[in-house]
């Protein structure tokens, strides 16, 4: 029978240590919160009561609930007051020496049964349980911040914790209504081991130039459903607390993609530590509030540039497949004409074929009128000959993702298509610059890598070569403006922004995953629980089709020939063994079990 958490000590009440109270005093648990003086007291009451006051107001409290929640905290400035807690959590600021003087003390004043947690994001749970003569019964607790919102929690178990209080541990948190993962003690746990090698992936790019902040941060909304871009995110944890969890991460680790980015550092120095100061990546108008202002490095509204944009009415597309396709409905659906060639004319009506079902399945939602769908359809003409593309103004290829084959459309289109013409390869990994070097016109190529579905995908990433034309890449800005996406510009190396921080991030859960640090499921519900991720990694690598993935991750290994990139062995015997994700039914995940 699992042992009773009937009262609760919680030391600190920063942001962190209120909410964990009020979690703990809105499930009927009896909680004596702790700080070390009547100031820091004060603030932690305040904290709890604007949040309760906020749910008030939005009506997930009434007044009795918030009165009995709120009743059912103590406050105090002595630990000594906690001698009756069954189990004391620890939210003091992230620092291995504060945290194992307070464990010292707390060994000394609770009794024997008590279980002490720490809510540490990286730090050791064994070195701060040695301080203690109670090893047995230290784990890690780790709530995620907004804690009355955020479900998960991760109990951290070291060598030396006793089964039976994991299992105590576990079962309280789902009574608190959290959903506990189960992981040993090694640095950033799950969710931030995962999460921070991403962030500071971001911040490097930042640092390179590579990208503005705002192309960073759009790139990881649009692209990947995120719910704030890596910089956002890095301005709301602080980034201060970021680098002491890189830190930590890359003292155990040793991996250098965990050493924290040059430029992070000198943030700090400057004072530049996110909202909390009113200015990180991003300025606010003030400290604390989440309003960004524009400063200095704001770009100019779409259309401020000098550069002049060519004009573009009639569109070519080269390929049939579902990304060729998607294309021609999104410009045919903005007006435009579209040219659709194919190798063959039936695969050309095929693919005329594959926009009716497109739009007839919006008819049939009600989004699309049938005069409509009859007038898009009207402004596709199907093409076998790339001569037929000769007056095209834009022609975008979007055929296999082989090299060899898309510097041969990029030669026949050099061939037929009138001077002054754009061409634009939609690659995910190739180099742009190569398709440019087999035409005579290298001026006039550019990236532009649409999402799939290209009809929902709201992003495009821009990829601009060193050939490039500056009017070229501002055509580019306005025409994906003009059908309704999101632009966001980068150079042209290997994953370009997206796949370039997305994929590393999967392929570090993979090695997680290898190294049975933790279950799949486990990991998946880390990151949507925990990160508010759409998917977890795993979900996402079936999805995405393992083979696919696999090939992303060596055209990166092979352009930057970082260590942290080559794939995880186990995606390779995956792959080797036609475990492909959802496409063969066996990816990560068994989907042809019933």
């Amino acid at each position: 029978m699992a042992r009773e958490f009937s009262t609760v000590g919680v030391v600190g009440l920063g942001t962190m240590g209120a909410g964990i109270a009020e979690v703990l005093a809105r499930t009927g648990v009896r909680v004596v919160a702790v700080e070390v003086d009547d100031a820091a007291v004060a603030r932690g009451r305040g904290h709890i009561e604007h949040s309760t006051g906020r749910a008030l107001a939005k009506g997930k409290l009434d007044e009795a609930a918030r009165a009995d929640l709120l009743g059912r905290i103590s406050y105090s400035t002595a630990l000594a007051d906690l001698a009756d807690a069954d189990l004391v959590i620890e939210a003091v600021p992230e620092q291995l020496e504060l945290k194992a003087k307070v464990f010292g003390e707390l060994d000394k004043i609770v009794k024997p049964e008590a279980v002490l947690a720490s809510n540490t994001s990286s730090l050791s749970i064994t070195e701060i349980s040695v301080q203690t003569g109670r090893p047995g019964k230290v784990v890690g607790l780790h709530f995620f911040n907004p804690a009355p919102v955020l479900n998960l929690t991760e109990v951290v178990r070291t060598v030396m914790t006793e089964p039976d209080v994991v299992a105590d541990v576990v079962e309280f948190a789902r009574t608190l209504g959290k959903e506990p993962v189960v992981i040993g003690d090694r640095a950033g746990f799950i969710a931030n081991a995962l999460l921070f090698g991403y962030l500071n992936h971001a911040v490097s790019m930042y640092e390179a130039k590579y990208a503005t902040r705002e192309d960073l941060d759009a790139a990881m909304r649009y692209g990947c459903g995120y719910p704030m871009g890596p910089l956002a995110l890095l301005d709301l944890i602080g980034l201060d607390t970021a680098y002491e969890i890189l830190d930590t991460m890359y003292a155990q680790s040793r991996d250098r993609l965990h050493a924290p980015a040059p430029i992070l550092k000198q943030m700090i120095t400057a004072g530049l530590l996110g909202r909390k100061t009113g200015r990180g990546f991003y300025t606010y108008d003030g400290p604390g509030s989440p309003t960004v202002v524009a400063d200095e490095l704001t770009p100019a509204a779409a259309g401020g540039s000098d550069v002049p944009v060519r004009e573009i009415q009639r569109v070519g597309v080269v390929g049939t497949g579902t990304m060729a396709t998607g294309i021609v409905e999104v410009f045919a659906r903005k007006g435009y004409d579209v040219v659709l060639r194919a190798r063959s004319a039936e695969k050309a009506e095929a693919a005329v074929g594959k926009v009716r079902k497109s739009l007839d399945r919006q008819v049939a939602k009600g989004r699309l009128s049938e005069e409509d769908r009859d007038a898009v359809l009207a402004r596709v003409a199907p093409a076998v000959e790339f001569e037929e593309l000769a007056d095209c103004d834009l022609v975008i290829e979007a055929v296999a993702e082989e090299l060899a084959i898309k510097q041969e459309v990029f030669g026949a289109l050099d061939k037929a298509v009138k001077p002054g013409a754009i061409l634009a390869t939609t690659t995910s990994s190739l180099p742009v610059i190569e398709c440019a070097a087999a035409t005579s016109r290298p001026a006039d190529v550019v990236g532009l890598h649409f999402f799939n579905p290209a009809p929902i995908m709201k992003l495009v990433e821009i990829v601009e070569t060193i050939s490039t034309g500056a009017d070229v890449v501002a055509t580019a800005d306005a025409i994906c403006r003009k059908i309704g996406k999101q632009p966001v510009h980068c150079g042209d190396r290997a994953g370009f922004i997206v796949n370039a921080l997305l994929f590393p991030y999967l392929n570090d859960a993979v090695k997680m995953l290898e190294a049975h640090y933790a279950e799949a499921d486990d990991i998946d519900a880390a990151m949507k629980v925990g990160c508010g991720l759409p998917m977890g990694p795993f979900e996402l690598l079936d999805v995405v089709g393992l083979d696919v993935s696999l090939a992303i991750e060596r055209t990166l290994y092979n352009e930057f020939h970082e260590a942290g990139f080559a794939p995880a062995p186990l995606l390779e015997h995956l792959v080797t063994a036609g475990r492909l994700g959802r496409k063969t039914g066996k990816g990560f995940r068994d989907y042809t079990k019933k």
